[in-house]
């Protein structure tokens, strides 16, 4: 049931938007991302996000929760520190994280971000 101020995370009955990294941020594969945005108020997104196999320069000027619902990511930065990403895992990425993202098994993941 939907109450609107309480919304469940699905895809259902959302048109996703598919996008791919831009070519001066790819370095390899040709990862395709799919998001189904749930709520977007100008400031706070919050949706789900899917990325086939990749490796993109990434970084972030907002803050991002994220849960990975499946797959598997690499997420490296700009000092080499290795941080694997796998289902059931959830971290926080703050503004200002700079390296890469690699997709190893294509990921699905909820996100929640305030920019």
């Amino acid at each position: 049931m939907t109450h609107p101020t309480l919304i469940k995370v699905l895809k259902d009955g959302i048109t996703p938007q598919i996008t791919k990294p831009g070519p001066e941020r790819l370095i390899a594969g040709d990862p395709v991302h799919t998001t189904w945005s749930i709520e977007d108020t100008g400031t706070l997104f919050a949706g789900l996000w899917h990325s086939t196999k990749g490796l993109w320069r990434t970084r972030y000027s907002e803050w991002e929760y994220v849960h990975i619902l499946e797959g598997h990511s690499i997420l490296t930065d700009a000092q080499g520190q290795i941080t694997h990403l796998r289902a059931g895992d959830s971290y926080i990425l703050r503004p200002g994280f700079a390296g890469t993202w690699e997709v190893v098994e294509p990921t699905l993941k909820d996100y929640v971000i305030v920019a």
